[in-house]
């Protein structure tokens, strides 16, 4: 029997998708568990419709990623720090770059931010932000002795 998922089940199947299993596991725990639904001309359209209108989305998605990835490579972030010797006392973190970006109204969350190494020195630094799975953005923080 055919069957489309309509939740993930571990090393079974994930969502939208369309497998052929025996006729009694089908009925007697898929369908009945609400894990799938028999596929039929009827709920293949909806599932066709569904993933048209997915796409869309993630579409959607990406554009207005992009339209913050513009913003955001266009800004140019200063913290100005107390340091001896060119070594900064600390470092920046993904909190105090979230704050700073909000404060310039950019609300992000701050496990997006991904910080290579550690922002201790003064300088210009590269601080990269992922957006979306498909779109990342580079931010130039900037490091100034107080």
């Amino acid at each position: 029997m055919k069957v489309i998922f309509i939740k993930d089940l571990k090393k079974q199947g994930k969502v939208n998708e369309i497998k052929e299993v025996s006729d009694g596991y089908a009925i007697n725990y898929l369908i009945k568990n609400g894990y799938a639904v028999k596929y039929t001309k009827t709920s293949s359209e909806i599932l066709s419709s569904d993933l048209k209108n997915i796409a869309l989305k993630e579409q959607e998605d990406i554009n207005i990623a992009n339209e913050l990835k513009k913003k955001i490579e266009s800004l140019i972030l200063e913290f100005k720090v107390e340091c001896n010797n060119g070594r900064v006392f600390g470092s920046i973190s993904s909190k105090q770059i979230c704050e700073e970006l909000k404060k310039r109204g950019i609300v992000i969350d701050k496990k997006k931010i991904k910080i290579d190494g550690s922002l201790s020195l003064l300088g210009m630094h590269n601080v990269s932000i992922n957006l979306h799975r498909k779109v990342s953005a580079l931010l130039k923080v900037m490091l100034i002795e107080k």
